[in-house]
């Protein structure tokens, strides 16, 4: 078995040396190909197998995937053998419920892991291949080398499989009897995405994105101002356990708050991808992607309200977990340019750059 250890290096040199060759391919395309790299459906099949497999698998460790640990200690000391009823009171109703009915039915929390690892990459492939039909193989490694994918897929696995559910919903935007119960069970697997759902409505009916910009323009200045009157007002709308991460400020190990400028940086680049392709480019814009872009604004602003709070990166992980759809759709998806493929591999790689720099020289 693959030490503890290892698993997040290992992880992100496959990362690495997919995101090389997927650049190296799209780098080279001509203006007036039409190349698109559906060929890779086997590899991509495959990649999405050995992940669910290797991720899955994973020996239990406090020290290296936290969370994993809880839940495994919860199972082998409360769950297993006992005796299961449904819980309607509980914060998280299907995974948890889920859960308990896995302990009392003694499956074994390995192959409980192994199915969330399937949720958390199956899900996210179909939908990635549902908003990426033709260049599914590329999408899908800009999602695996996001800054926040692997932690969700080994430490907030709650919060990281309800949002490859939403992702999946996504894919079925043009179909409400598919994409409906997908939103529903991504807010049923972890109770943070009735955040993600309530935007989701309001991103149905006000379309503007010009309204969206100027709201996040808004939640930076709150933000920079520090001004809490908003992390107190959302508290009111969520569980407990979500009102104490909004009403407390980080900065104790574990919990790091504060003014992140780091994490504005990163967040800004969908942002000005957003306002380039909008108001420079004047890209005749997909409904779609417009709406992918309220979205995605309108849930980092939210978050930037609440910045000081502790365990700030959870929440905004509810609009990170969108980050790499949201920064290369314009650039597959529309009429970006003659050189749209080659900028593609120029943000693929700096994205990947920026993941790299944060887990090795940031936080390493």
């Amino acid at each position: 078995m693959v030490p503890a250890s290892l698993y997040k290096p290992l992880y992100l040199i496959l990362i690495t040396l997919l995101t090389l060759f997927v650049f190296s391919r799209y780098h080279r395309i001509k203006p007036i190909s039409e190349y698109r790299q559906n060929s890779y459906h086997l590899l991509t099949i495959s990649l999405v197998a050995f992940l669910i497999l290797f991720i899955g698998l994973r020996p239990v460790s406090y020290k290296y995937f936290v969370d994993m640990g809880s839940y495994a200690h919860w199972y082998s000391t409360m769950l297993s053998g006992s005796q299961f009823y449904f819980d309607s009171t509980t914060d998280n109703i299907l995974f948890d419920n889920l859960f308990a009915w896995w302990g009392s039915e003694q499956l074994g929390y390995t192959s409980f892991f192994l199915l969330v690892a399937t949720i958390y990459f199956g899900a996210s492939y179909l939908g990635i291949k549902k908003l990426f039909p033709n260049d599914t193989l590329a999408a899908y490694i800009v999602f695996l080398a996001a800054f926040s994918t692997f932690s969700y897929a080994t430490n907030g696995i709650k919060a990281g499989a309800a949002a490859s559910l939403f992702i999946l919903a996504l894919g079925y935007r043009d179909n409400l009897k598919v994409c409906i119960p997908l939103v529903l069970l991504s807010w049923g697997f972890h109770h943070s995405m009735i955040m993600v759902v309530a935007a989701f409505v309001v991103t149905l009916f006000i379309k503007n994105p010009k309204i969206y910009f100027v709201g996040w323009v808004f939640c930076f200045l709150m933000a920079a101002a520090h001004v809490s009157y908003f992390a107190e007002f959302f508290s009111g709308f969520t569980t407990d356990h979500g009102a104490e991460y909004l009403l407390t400020e980080g900065g104790d190990e574990g919990t790091k708050g504060g003014f992140r400028i780091d994490f504005i940086l990163y967040s800004a680049v969908p942002v000005v991808v957003g306002w380039y392709a909008v108001f420079r480019k004047n890209i005749k814009l997909t409904n779609l992607y417009k709406n992918l872009l309220n979205l995605y604004l309108c849930l980092n602003g939210v978050w930037m309200l609440c910045m000081y709070a502790a365990f700030t990166n959870r929440i905004a992980y509810l609009s990170w977990f969108l980050y790499p759809i949201v920064l290369i759709y314009p650039f597959l998806q529309e009429q970006w340019g003659k050189n749209r493929y080659k900028a593609f591999s120029l943000v693929m790689l700096g994205h990947l750059g920026f993941t790299l720099f944060m887990d090795i020289v940031y936080y390493g």
